[in-house]
């Protein structure tokens, strides 16, 4: 039996989850999440350790491996840090066994994943920095159009009439925001447009990895966008794509999920031949 506790740093949310694996049994004992902005992350993953722990009526001392991921591999005090794909793919085959790749969909980019039913991922292929379908993006079209971020996905469904948005990058698909704000153009459609943009994006990045039929399991925080994941789902229906989008309530955790079920497989693996990690 191995307890872990896994911590994915994002550019703009830390997400940290506690299991405990005994075999093939795995129990989610504790989660912990929060939005960055300017505080300080080393001091934010401090906090989440100390609450999942309190959380789950456990010591330090209980836990048998903490493993980063994401952009926490200067962490202090983990035990070893795992590349985010790999936690991702495992986090989503955690959320759904069914899934055969992956959209991970973070604040200044997003990736497809192909995996296998083990979790294994098989190739990738990541959007540019610039371009216009992360969550940071979203975040600044919503402030823009004076709505919260939780009435985006909403608003989307909405949409009679979207708006074509320029597809290229952040910048230019801003000013082609500000432009429809001008014309009186629903928000509801200008959010349509940008999910449609976002989602022919994503979609040319599953079909360069080969994803061309299974499920597609969204990660992220953007996996919780209804309106997305629609798009997404009406852009491989009109592709005639044989793939189903997934989004699970608990997506976000992901990467935090995957780190902390492989963290446990390590310290199994090591304790099996005497060779007990040591935190950092």
């Amino acid at each position: 039996m191995a307890t872990a506790i896994g911590i994915d740093v994002g550019s703009g949310v830390i997400k940290t989850a506690l299991f405990r694996v005994d075999g093939d049994k795995t129990e989610w004992l504790s989660r912990w999440d929060a939005r960055i902005r300017q505080r300080d992350a080393h001091t934010l993953v401090e906090e989440s350790i100390e609450s999942v722990l309190k959380d789950a009526g456990l010591q330090r001392q209980q836990i048998n491996y903490i493993a980063s991921t994401g952009e926490g591999e200067t962490l202090k005090g983990t035990t070893g840090h795992f590349y985010s794909m790999t936690t991702h793919a495992r986090g989503a085959i955690y959320l759904n066994p069914e899934a055969r790749a992956v959209l991970d969909i973070g604040a200044l980019n997003g990736r497809a994943i192909s995996i296998d039913a083990q979790s294994k991922v098989l190739t990738y292929r990541m959007t540019s920095q610039c371009a216009s379908g992360s969550g940071q993006f979203l975040e600044n079209i919503a402030r823009y159009l004076g709505i919260g971020q939780d009435e985006i996905g909403s608003l989307s469904l909405q949409s009679t009439n979207p708006e074509k948005v320029s597809g290229i990058c952040a910048v230019l698909a801003e000013t082609d925001v500000i432009n429809m704000v001008s014309r009186s153009i629903a928000p509801s459609d200008i959010l349509r447009g940008i999910h449609e943009s976002m989602a022919d994006r994503l979609l040319k990045l599953l079909k360069a990895i080969g994803v061309k039929q299974g499920v597609v399991m969204m990660t992220g925080g953007l996996a919780l966008d209804i309106g997305l994941v629609k798009a997404i789902q009406d852009g491989m229906d009109k592709q005639h794509m044989n793939t189903r989008v997934a989004a699970h309530p608990d997506s976000m955790f992901a990467g935090a999920i995957g780190a902390a079920l492989w963290g446990a497989f390590r310290y199994q693996k090591l304790k099996s031949r005497g060779q007990l990690p040591i935190a950092s």
